[in-house]
């Protein structure tokens, strides 16, 4: 008997899928893929927007294919004043934000995990009611005005240092990993640095990924603090900038046609901005670089958010 079942498990089972089976199957692969054109086309429609004809796109006729397609509005707009100044700004609270908010995240989901941190509970609690409870945006503007960070660089940096969120997902797949490990560098005499520096930041790399791209995209998108705290235009960010564009697009189009010759003008008619193509334009400039980060951090992300999620 012990032979024959063997043989059977060796061969395989060809399971042949029902009537109903099938039927699922389609049903899902059409719900999702439904899904995934409704996440994708808004972009595209945006890109096919932005280098095809101007005076088409600015009449809602390019829906689905671009028509006369031509890349003069990325040239118009990379003329735009204080772009690329608001790009480095940009690019630079996007990689200092992140860097501290990974650190500051993974040390005290570190130490939140260690039986020895004095009043651990105490502070893990009064950390985490800051996810739920705030003073409201009077308050922390004064607080910003009172410690001198409006027009200021730090604004972008210290009022987000420390995510209670990401603070809980470091702890949580911190608590997921063999505590052997730990325990074995305190035998050989390792103190809290090493061991965090050493041991942990190695074997926790899936969730730091995670939450470096999320912080990354939090970064990328704010604009909300500048609109609050900045008015000295050097600190400008990109997103800000795109959000003064967008609503100041029509006057832009005078702008940018206005730098152009007459002679340019009249033999490119189809090409002349208009409020719709600096508003498209813009945007895939504004959003592009943040996408071009996804693919290097998509092998730990999967595994970075989920475990944890899951225990038993």
């Amino acid at each position: 008997m012990k032979k024959k079942e063997k043989e059977f498990v060796s061969t395989g089972v060809h399971y042949k899928p029902s009537f109903g089976d099938r039927l699922i199957s389609v049903i899902t692969y059409i719900i999702y893929s439904i899904f995934a054109f409704v996440c994708i086309y808004p972009f595209y429609y945006i890109f096919i927007n932005s280098i095809s004809s101007n005076q088409l796109s600015e009449r809602g006729k390019i829906l689905f294919i671009p028509k006369g397609i031509h890349f003069t509005n990325y040239v118009s707009v990379m003329r735009l004043e204080g772009l690329f100044d608001a790009a480095k700004i940009s690019l630079g609270r996007t990689l200092v934000g992140t860097i501290v908010v990974v650190f500051t995240s993974a040390f005290l989901g570190y130490m939140f995990t260690s039986k020895n941190m004095w009043g651990r509970k105490f502070w893990f609690r009064l950390i985490a009611a800051t996810m739920y409870f705030n003073a409201g945006i009077i308050p922390l503007y004064i607080t910003m005005t009172n410690l001198k960070l409006t027009n200021n660089f730090w604004i972008y940096i210290l009022p987000t240092a420390i995510s209670p969120f990401y603070m809980i997902l470091c702890k949580t797949f911190i608590e997921a990993t063999p505590g052997e490990l730990r325990d074995a560098a305190m035998i050989d005499g390792a103190g809290t640095l090493t061991i965090f520096f050493r041991i942990m930041l190695p074997v926790i790399k899936p969730i730091l990924a995670t939450v470096a791209i999320f912080t990354a995209v939090n970064q990328w998108n704010a604009f909300q603090d500048t609109l609050l705290y900045i008015t000295d235009k050097k600190y400008y960010t990109l997103q800000f900038v795109l959000y003064q564009y967008i609503t100041q697009s029509s006057s832009i189009k005078a702008l940018l046609n206005g730098s152009s010759s007459a002679a340019n003008i009249a033999a490119s008619m189809a090409k002349m901005q208009t409020a719709t193509s600096v508003r498209m334009t813009v945007t895939i400039v504004v959003v592009t670089p943040i996408l071009l980060v996804y693919p290097f951090f998509q092998k730990y992300f999967t595994k970075g958010i989920m475990i944890g999620a899951v225990k038993g």
